[in-house]
């Protein structure tokens, strides 16, 4: 049997800045390894260097991501379709095409297809507060449970292509440490830094995030090879590093709060759900798969 893990983010660079050692492990050992990216990051921030030889953001974005995915080993990367929507309050909020504009029930009939086209047996995706609050995570999130909460009802989601269901077995939630957040959030000050106003457009509350907390459910080691695949990963999104690798200055910061720098990442299963007076740590997110 191929094992299949499809990894459901919203943007360029999120499948590198998250759980992109894991996605490398998991290349390496042979996983068909897909990336389902919800937008093209249209909206993103980049210094006009960035964009020499393209059209426009998306297109460079994209290309980063390409590069990305070959520096983890994936093996596809597919456009869900939507819009960058910006983060919240954002004018792009608005746009037609933008993913968080768009109804749950649409976005998950599009998931719906990649998944019956893919066949994973495992499913990543963005934690209920979309990480950080990003309004395109948090539709990713609730689409994403939605089909899972459906996939057995055949009339859920008419597949337009015919594609026969398919149901994974799990689904999971990448998250980080909330004791290194609330570490960050009192050093940043001593920087010069707003941790209410963080990020290279100052529109990420750190401190509201240390409010809310996640259970670790699997823990993947990640040492080694993928931790350094995740790193040339990282670099290729040079316009989103606002100056630099991930491991240098205040966006290294950054880097180490989302995107797991130790030598492993955590995870909460999201499906089937755990209850909360079991206590697990797997090892493996193919764990019990059949």
């Amino acid at each position: 049997m191929q094992r299949t893990l499809l990894a459901i983010f919203a943007h360029p660079d999120d499948e590198s800045f998250g759980p992109g050692a894991t996605l490398a492990k998991y290349a390496r050992a042979g996983v068909a390894v897909h990336y389902l990216c919800g937008t093209r990051g249209e909206v993103g921030s980049s210094d006009p260097e960035h964009l020499r030889g393209f059209t426009t953001t998306g297109d460079m974005r994209w290309a980063e991501l390409t590069c990305a995915a070959t520096a983890l080993g994936l093996a596809g990367i597919h456009h869900l379709g939507f819009r960058d929507s910006g983060m919240p309050g954002s004018d792009d909020n608005q746009h037609p095409q933008a993913l968080a504009a768009q109804p749950v029930e649409a976005v998950a009939a599009r998931i719906a297809h990649f998944i019956r086209q893919l066949k994973p047996q495992v499913v990543l995706t963005h934690d209920t507060i979309g990480g950080y609050r990003h309004p395109d995570h948090i539709t990713l999130n609730k689409a994403t449970l939605m089909f899972f909460e459906r996939m057995c009802d055949p009339a859920a989601f008419p597949d337009p292509e015919g594609l026969a269901d398919h149901f994974p077995q799990k689904l999971y939630y990448p998250i980080f440490s909330r004791g290194f957040l609330k570490f960050a959030a009192r050093i940043l000050p001593l920087f010069g830094q707003n941790p209410r106003k963080f990020g290279r457009n100052g529109d990420i509350d750190l401190l509201s995030l240390t409010e809310v907390e996640f259970p670790v459910h699997a823990v993947i080691d990640v040492r080694g090879e993928p931790s350094e695949m995740r790193a040339r990963a990282s670099e290729a999104h040079q316009s989103q590093l606002a100056g630099g690798p991930p491991r240098q200055g205040l966006i290294g910061l950054f880097a180490r709060l989302m995107g797991f720098r130790g030598g492993s990442d955590s995870y909460m299963r999201a499906f089937p759900p755990v209850p909360p007076t079991v206590k697990l740590k797997e090892t493996d997110l193919f764990e019990g798969v059949g």
